[in-house]
């Protein structure tokens, strides 16, 4: 029996950034890690030192690495892989499409439409992620400023991307994503530059003319 060595973060430094993957060397090893197409790694310069939370998927033919920012990010991941229908890759999809605290908030307030923005995710595995993961999101509150039990919204005292916005502001920030990407960006440039606009419930517009200040 093969022996699978559980792996929960890296350190190291950026080697290598590619569209949805990065490599971290650490002890003169390089990690090829997949990353969402938000990641704050693609905000880090090839040569810096950071630090990746991981998941090691194990299949017969394959291992994979899985890279998040934070660990709540890390925990979201692996809440969304134990949903009938939802491996890796599309628990990947869905933090591509969509902040760890847009995810969070669409479940509180049960936007299944959020999470269909995702690649390969469906009206029906949607539905599942909803239903599924609303009475296990407690952990996650603080994020959003939402009261899981309620629904209330209460004051957040953190600083993470969780002013909470409007549903709307889901479908003008993957606009603006889509615009930037037909001007030639990569998803994760988008994504990423577009994950850098901490105010809530612009326009696509806006968002497009901000991101580019981050993209220049």
């Amino acid at each position: 029996m093969a022996l699978v060595c559980m792996l929960h973060y890296i350190k190291g430094e950026l080697a290598i950034k590619l569209d949805g993957i990065v490599v971290v060397e650490a002890g003169g090893i390089g990690y090829e890690i997949n990353v969402p197409a938000s990641s704050s790694a693609y905000l880090a310069k090839e040569g810096d030192m950071i630090t990746l939370y991981l998941h090691m998927a194990v299949r017969e033919d394959d291992v994979s690495l899985y890279g998040f920012s934070s660990n709540k990010e890390l925990q979201f991941f692996k809440k969304l892989i134990t949903i009938n229908g939802v491996g890796a890759k599309a628990a990947l999809s869905i933090l591509s499409a969509l902040p760890l605290s847009e995810c969070i908030k669409a479940i509180a307030f049960e936007d299944v439409t959020a999470f269909t923005r995702a690649n390969g995710i469906g009206k029906k595995i949607a539905q599942r992620i909803v239903l599924e993961l609303k009475d296990k999101m407690k952990e996650f509150e603080s994020m959003t400023g939402i009261d899981f039990t309620t629904g209330e919204v209460f004051d957040s005292n953190t600083d993470v991307i969780s002013s909470v916005g409007t549903n709307n502001d889901y479908a003008k920030r993957e606009e603006a994503i889509s615009a930037l990407m037909a001007l030639g960006y990569s998803r994760s440039e988008a994504a990423g530059a577009i994950s850098k606009v901490k105010e809530q419930d612009l326009s696509a517009e806006d968002y497009i003319k901000k991101a580019l200040k981050e993209l220049f």
